[in-house]
């Protein structure tokens, strides 16, 4: 059985930095969420999960037959911490889509990568440089 959740834990996890390889941004985030899912099966697998009896110890009971816990409570934390991950890109990949109208990776690195509407690119106006006299005179009081 173990067998099973690690070849399983390792076709997820191809399968999830296949998709995160993928140039629209829905399969990328969908892509972080099967790696992180694939992560969290395999900590499990990887922990001692052939016993039969609860983590509780009980008088009279053998320790080498109880489960191990500590997998089970970083895969439940991680698996929230998942979720969280997930809205968080959700709604990110929402506020993309709503500024650029697009969702694949080549388009809105190109849309990212114009100047700005304002005419200036790194404080700098187009076609000029900035001199010593025009800075900030309280510059100079800072430093």
């Amino acid at each position: 059985m173990e067998w099973v959740a690690a070849v399983t834990a390792g076709s997820m996890a191809g399968l999830g930095i296949w998709m995160m390889l993928d140039q629209h941004l829905i399969r990328v985030v969908l892509g972080i969420t099967v790696f992180s899912n694939a992560v969290n099966l395999g900590v499990l697998a990887a922990g001692r999960h052939v016993g039969e009896a609860p983590a509780f110890i009980a008088p009279g009971v053998d320790a080498a037959a109880l489960v191990n816990p500590l997998p089970q409570a970083l895969v439940l934390t991680a698996i929230v911490i998942g979720f969280a991950l997930f809205v968080f890109a959700l709604s990110i990949l929402k506020r993309t889509y709503e500024l650029h109208g697009k969702n694949d990776t080549d388009q809105v690195t190109a849309v990212v990568e114009q100047p700005a509407p304002d005419g200036q690119e790194n404080g700098v106006e187009q076609g000029g440089t900035l001199d010593v006299d025009e800075r900030d005179p309280s510059a100079g009081e800072r430093e």
